[in-house]
């Protein structure tokens, strides 16, 4: 048997073991969600002028909002940025 054959084994057997609930503990990674709605708020901005000024698609900005969606862990980020840092995130985007 090959090395990935064994490889694939040796992960569906740990999968089926995690599935029955035995086994260690599987790692859990958490995103950090900025509240958008509240970030737009402090800045002043409206949603067409925040999505405009940060190149967010208007619908994505509402769905975030909305709570119908959720940034992932890359929006996430951004939207951090952009909360402690607006004007320079503002700046480095019409630089670019």
């Amino acid at each position: 048997m090959t090395g990935f054959g064994k490889d694939l084994i040796a992960a569906m057997e740990e999968a089926a073991t995690h599935a029955r609930g035995k086994g260690k503990a599987a790692r859990v990674h958490t995103i950090e969600v900025p509240d958008v709605k509240a970030i737009r708020a402090e800045l002043g901005l409206s949603q067409q002028a925040f999505a405009s000024a940060y190149r967010i698609p208007l619908a994505t900005l509402k769905g975030w909002e909305q709570g119908r969606r959720q940034p992932d862990a890359t929006a996430s980020a951004y939207l951090s940025v952009i909360a402690r840092l607006p004007e320079q995130a503002r700046e480095v985007l019409k630089a670019a």
